[in-house]
């Protein structure tokens, strides 16, 4: 039994591992976002570090991506469409996930 009982912590550890990664990989990705909005918005230094970090707090309103992207979307207006942002989530996710993990 013991066997079962150490695969059994095994896998809830790795889940927990991955569950981990996962919010990081979201964080760094919301963050990223952020400073590419920050220079598209003309923002640079302390206040689009600011702004990146109003991206990243924006994805604790609701779970999912949506809150960012509406933020974003928002923010946005007249500097890049729906399309683009998007796009640029799904490219910064990539990233986001291999500096992750090479942290770690």
């Amino acid at each position: 039994m013991s066997t079962f009982n150490d695969r059994e912590r095994a896998y809830e550890s790795k889940f927990a591992h991955d569950a981990d990664l996962r919010f990081k990989a979201e964080a760094r990705r919301n963050r990223l976002l952020g400073e590419w909005a920050a220079d598209l918005l003309g923002k640079t230094g302390d206040e689009a570090r600011s702004y990146a970090m109003t991206v990243v707090s924006a994805d604790f309103d609701e779970p999912g991506e949506e809150d960012v992207f509406r933020k974003v979307e928002a923010d946005l207006q007249g500097h890049a469409d729906a399309a683009t942002i998007r796009a640029k989530m799904a490219e910064l996710t990539g990233v986001a996930r291999q500096q992750v993990a090479e942290e770690s």
